[in-house]
């Protein structure tokens, strides 16, 4: 039996929306899905149970959350409510989402593998309560007493929690609520925690006049002539005057508005811009109507049956809705391939209908509210004919242009490029027009749209293809994708990436929310290069308290409590955390965490972690990875214990410690040259110098204790610990940094950067890129040296920054600064893996376990040189001045991380800034930091930038 397009694409029974709880008047089809699986599972919440109807919605959910992992091979949902779960605390994440299995599941199964555990899905709103918010009044805490939580693996179990757990996160499926009973709208109304979403927004988004006017005049994406009709416009509409493809006409009532809707019908019909259409398409439009079938086809030239289909629709109509005549976009026509054509043939292409492509893109609010397109899918079907969603079998974009006739690869790429343009503008339009809303518009202070669908067409326009923007909606194209990636994972394609990028904004906001209102001490201010910790801190709400010797920093006005204490003699530090604490104390300080992010004052606030009971690494292993020649001397000293292989000692070198010219010439004797001197509690590669014999070394002593005595000679590089030196061998290879994140001993996050060559014999750095070029073994070995150094030193909770040299036998360890990366790297790494490491560590600090972006793939390359006063002292006053620079970055064209205030050449001097470029390729991103320092005279013969880029291959 052979069967027709029209048979494949008949239109499905019309099904209820699965959660759209309080409107479903009916029960849940009869007969049982066919079942493997024990139906014998606790439903009920004692809490607040449901009546017979509710009960018999939420075996039916169940059973088919059961199907659905039985389709995907994953195993059934274990029950594990006879032992309710205990021990979740206000600290914890808890993501939860009411909401249809089938319409969520990429969600709920990318959420498992990102936060195991953490990932509730609720079958019924009667398994979750709300009650008043402790901290904010006039808003509400939710609750979840019951749930389907989501594992590694799609693993799944039924629970209960007692005490309930805290919803840090909430999003579903946002219907109205006509009848008794919570709705998901209803639960997410005024939340305190955030919202992917609400009742208010969905509504927006599904009016698809207001959607397709932001397209259109905001956005710029084209769409199909449209002349709606209305009694009242949108709230967000009512100020627009201007209109291009969509003309709005409000109608005083619904009785005598024949002659204007005829004048307005005739005028724009037989307008300029109708004139390449044939047919027009009828509908209404508005919250009620999301997901109706009412849509009526004409030709262009039935003006009286377009009219009737009109008033048809007004008796009906209701305030805020409105009726939409558009003109029926045709596909671009292709040539359609296949064997040449003969009468006698079974290949007859005159027997193929012209086929059209609904392109189905979804995109996600990423960091920064930078929408991010996440996927793209498309559906194939008859040109004749509307395509929807579910009357279409889900493919990739490239296979369904290929059937229509388009294998031109560069074509398809700038389809593609175009589709991302275009939903990410329209994204971006809805979010701006969202962010214009009172909390009591957007249904609560937290409530905002994380994720949206944009439906395209491929038209033609003078001979030149052109997207056509259909809607946005809020569902629809998520479950075609996820449809779409739960066929894949039969052939074994990549499953998560759809949901990737939604599942990491949840937990991003998620993780916000709980450190929102922290109280922090802070000791050490730093300079200039850490002004951003003040900016951050005030955008995550963090109450910080800033312990700083200097009275008048500039960061003591940007803080919650300053307190002035002079920290800068580092050997008495404890007597110093003594002091401090009973300041602390006296001052009735309720803290949350303590950290610094100061090289100088990191053992003072582990000291002051201990006094006061807060998470922090021991001072011990702060002392051992202060000094570092301690640090590869205690490492070199685990080489004999019983410790995993590889131990840590292979990643040490041979040092040793310099105090007077008796240990340079004892140093000198042990050690093979070349070797590299430097200040032992140093930083910023200060008095670091290349030396080949021990003639050097006696002279670069000399210089050093004679130069850099005490802090005030240099502030900041660590002379408030004493200007002692070490000498270690010079070790050959290309020179990396490895950012962890570690909490409890647990490495959470690994982030790998690739430094320049430096100049010697100083080692100043020159240049750096990331994400690293090497290979992902050679880049795991880094990684792996980098956490086992750590755990050797006793690093167990913190984000560390480790200096690696690779050398052809694998990593050597150069130091480990025991705080976040400094200069651009906290910058760099939120850019390309949008995880904030200055977050995660006062997260560790406050006892709270960071769930950083898994497998998440770089959305850049950057490539960065630094800039010195003593190499651009002019340039920097003319061709690149601050002014100049600050305007490349504002216009994207370069990314500037300031790291000092001052251009005054010294002679051991730190980088004044470090200038990027950004590319999706990293071949393109140098190429165009090298034009950029040319034009700006960065590039010169004495800082010869094309070498300094030459190891990023």
């Amino acid at each position: 039996m052979m069967l027709s397009l029209d048979q494949i694409h008949t239109e499905p029974p019309p099904t209820p929306k699965e959660l759209d709880w309080a409107e479903q008047g009916f029960l849940p089809p009869l007969s049982p899905l066919r079942c493997a699986w024990r139906r014998d599972v606790p439903l009920d919440c004692k809490i607040c149970p449901e009546d017979a109807q509710a009960r018999a919605w939420t075996a039916y959910h169940y059973d088919l959350l059961q199907c659905t992992l039985q389709q995907e091979g994953l195993p059934e949902t274990v029950d594990l409510t006879k032992e309710p779960q205990t021990g979740f605390g206000p600290s914890d994440i808890t993501i939860c989402i009411l909401g249809s299995p089938t319409s969520y599941l990429s969600v709920l199964l990318e959420g498992g593998n990102q936060c195991p555990g953490n990932m509730l899905l609720c079958l019924s709103p009667a398994w979750l309560s709300k009650v008043p918010s402790e901290f904010r009044p006039g808003e509400y805490s939710l609750l979840v007493f019951k749930a389907v939580t989501f594992d590694l693996g799609g693993r799944t179990t039924l629970e209960e929690f007692a005490p309930p757990r805290r919803v840090t996160y909430f999003t579903g499926c946002f219907g109205p609520c006509k009848v008794q009973g919570q709705s998901a709208a209803e639960l997410a109304r005024d939340l305190d925690c955030p919202t992917g979403g609400s009742g208010e927004l969905a509504r927006l988004l599904e009016d698809k006049l207001l959607t397709r006017q932001l397209m259109d005049q905001q956005a710029r994406v084209a769409v199909p002539p449209t002349l709606a009709f209305t009694f009242k416009r949108p709230l967000p509409l009512r100020s627009v005057t201007e209109e291009q493809r969509v003309r709005m006409v409000e109608l005083s009532g619904r009785e005598g508005q024949d002659n204007l809707l005829q004048e307005e019908i005739t005028a724009f019909l037989q307008g300029g811009a109708m004139e390449p259409y044939d047919q027009v398409v009828v509908k209404p439009s508005g919250w009620r109507w999301s997901g109706a079938q009412a849509v009526s086809f004409h030709a262009k030239s039935e003006q009286s049956c377009i009219l009737q289909a009109v008033l048809a629709f007004l008796e009906t109509l209701e305030e805020e809705e409105s009726i939409l005549l558009e003109a029926f976009i045709p596909t671009a026509r292709v040539v359609q391939p296949g064997p040449s054509d003969t009468n006698n043939s079974p290949y007859n292409t005159s027997l193929r209908p012209n086929l059209a492509v609904r392109i189905c893109a979804v995109v996600c609010r990423s960091r920064k509210d930078q929408p991010l397109l996440s996927k793209v899918v498309c559906g194939v079907g008859r040109a004749d004919k509307p395509l929807k969603h579910q009357a279409t079998v889900p493919q990739t974009l490239e296979s369904s242009l290929q059937q229509w006739g388009l294998k031109d690869e560069a074509q398809v790429a700038a389809i593609h490029v175009q589709i991302k343009q275009k939903a990410e503008a329209a994204m971006k339009a809805f979010m701006d027009m969202e962010a214009g809303l009172s909390a009591e518009q957007r249904g609560g202070r937290r409530a905002q749209t994380d994720v949206i669908g944009v439906d395209f067409l491929l038209s033609s326009e003078d001979q030149v293809l052109q997207l056509v923007a259909l809607e946005m909606n809020s569902q629809l194209c998520l479950e075609t994708c996820s449809v779409f990636e739960s066929m894949g994972r039969v052939v074994a394609a990549p499953a998560g990436e759809v949901a990737r990028p939604l599942v990491e904004t949840m937990l991003r906001r998620a993780q916000c929310h709980l450190m929102e209102g922290k109280h922090v001490l802070v000791i050490g201010a730093g300079g200039v290069s850490k002004k951003f910790v003040w900016e951050a801190a005030r955008d995550y709400g963090l109450k910080i308290h800033l312990v700083e010797s200097d009275p008048n920093h500039f960061a003591s006005q940007l803080v919650q409590t300053f307190i002035h204490y002079d920290t800068t003699d580092h050997k008495r530090d404890e007597e110093h955390a003594q002091r401090l604490v009973g300041l602390v104390r006296e001052r009735g300080l309720h803290l949350d965490g303590c950290l610094s992010y100061w090289d100088d004052c990191m053992v003072l606030t582990a000291l002051v972690c201990e006094g006061l009971g807060l998470r922090c690494s021991s001072p011990t292993a702060m002392r051992v990875a202060k000094q570092k020649s301690r640090t590869h001397l205690h490492l070199l000293r685990r080489r004999k214990e019983g410790a995993r292989w590889p131990s840590a000692a292979l990643y040490a070198v041979p040092c040793c410690h310099l105090e007077s010219h008796a240990d340079v010439e004892r140093a000198a004797s042990h050690l093979s040259f070349p070797g590299v001197m430097k200040l032992e509690y140093g930083a910023g590669a200060v008095g670091v110098k290349l030396v080949e014999d021990a003639q050097q070394c006696h002279l670069h002593f000399d210089k050093i204790s004679r130069d850099l005595r005490d802090d005030s000679d240099h502030p900041g590089i660590g002379l408030g610990w004493g200007n002692t030196m070490l000498l270690m061998e010079y070790v050959s290879g290309t020179e990396h940094d490895v950012d962890l994140v570690v909490y409890e001993g647990r490495m959470l996050g690994a982030f790998v950067s690739d430094n320049g060559p430096t100049r010697v014999p100083n080692f100043t750095e020159t240049a750096a890129c990331m994400p690293t070029c090497l290979p992902p073994d050679r880049e795991a070995q880094l990684i792996r040296a980098a956490y086992q150094c750590c755990l050797g030193c006793g690093l167990t909770d913190g984000v560390f920054n480790v200096e690696l040299k690779l050398t052809a036998a694998g990593p050597k360890l150069i130091e480990i600064n025991p705080r976040m990366g400094g200069f651009y790297l906290r910058d760099w790494i939120q850019e390309i893996y949008g995880a904030d490491i200055m977050l995660a560590s006062v997260m560790v600090a406050c006892g709270v376990p960071p769930l950083l972006p898994a497998r998440s793939r770089p959305r850049t390359n950057l490539v960065g040189v630094m800039c010195l006063v003593s190499q651009h002292l002019q340039a920097l006053k003319s061709t690149a001045s601050l002014e100049m620079l600050q305007a490349l970055h504002e216009r994207g064209v370069i990314r500037l991380n300031l790291l000092d205030d001052e251009l005054v050449p010294t002679e051991y001097e730190e980088p004044y800034c470090n200038v990027a470029c950004a590319s999706s390729s990293r071949r393109e991103a140098c190429l165009k930091l090298l034009g950029i320092c040319q034009v700006l005279g960065i590039d010169s013969p004495h800082y010869p930038v094309t070498h300094f880029l030459s190891h990023f291959k």
